[in-house]
């Protein structure tokens, strides 16, 4: 599982990235603009809040998880969820709870 958690996590970092990259390439650096246009339409607005909810979620969950489960480098998964997104940080923090459980 560890192979698969750790394949997901650069599937999930290099899939956002490039259309982040093409984002950047056409609006340049723009912070403001780039969460602006996260919430341009209902549909984007709904699936953007969707994944602001799950990763808010999942930082809870994992931050007690990492607790019971003696995951030493919990705190990876939270710049990988800001940076990237939840696509980065859930594969990420798997691998390294079954780093820690091996």
């Amino acid at each position: 599982m560890r192979v698969f958690y750790l394949t997901m996590a650069i599937i999930g970092t290099v899939i956002p990235w490039i259309f982040f990259g093409s984002y950047i390439a056409a609006n340049g650096v723009n912070i403001i603009g780039f969460v602006r246009d996260l919430f341009d339409n209902d549909a984007s607005s709904g699936s953007t809040a969707d994944v602001l909810i799950a990763t808010v979620v999942f930082w809870v969950w994992s931050f007690f998880d990492a607790r019971q489960t003696n995951v030493t480098k919990w705190w990876f998964v939270l710049p990988t969820g800001i940076c990237v997104g939840l696509s980065l940080a859930l594969p990420l923090y798997l691998y390294l709870r079954e780093s820690a459980r091996a």
